[in-house]
């Protein structure tokens, strides 16, 4: 199981929409650990206008991973990418598929209406 590092605050929308992401994206089951930086002066002086960082095992950061390209290059060169999650999500943000229609999402969720939803 893989071991990621979430440096975040209470109400980021932004922290909620990469870990939205991750769940879509990553190939491999993950723990993920939300550090709230709020909490300490040093934490919100290194991470307070970098957040959402994700950051592996080793200690490679990955700043703005709510962007889901960056996300998933960040995944891929770790090996962790689920690339027909990945390819779907590139669809539905091209518009290729209709945001309204359901259909099964990677991970067992559902997607309606562009949300998705855990069946």
């Amino acid at each position: 199981m893989i071991r990621l590092r979430l440096y975040t605050t209470l109400g980021c929308h932004l922290c909620e929409q990469l870990e939205a992401v991750l769940a879509s994206l990553c190939a491999e089951r993950y723990r993920l650990e939300r550090v709230e930086i709020s909490e300490d002066e040093g934490l919100v002086a290194r991470y307070g206008v970098r957040i959402p960082v994700l950051v592996d095992e080793a200690g490679k950061e990955l700043d703005r991973g709510m962007e889901p390209h960056r996300l998933a290059g960040w995944l891929a060169s770790r090996g962790w990418l689920d690339e027909t999650a990945w390819q779907q999500l590139q669809q539905q943000l091209s518009g290729e598929t209709s945001p309204g229609v359901t259909k099964r999402a990677a991970k067992g969720a559902t997607l309606r209406g562009g949300r998705r939803y855990l069946g």
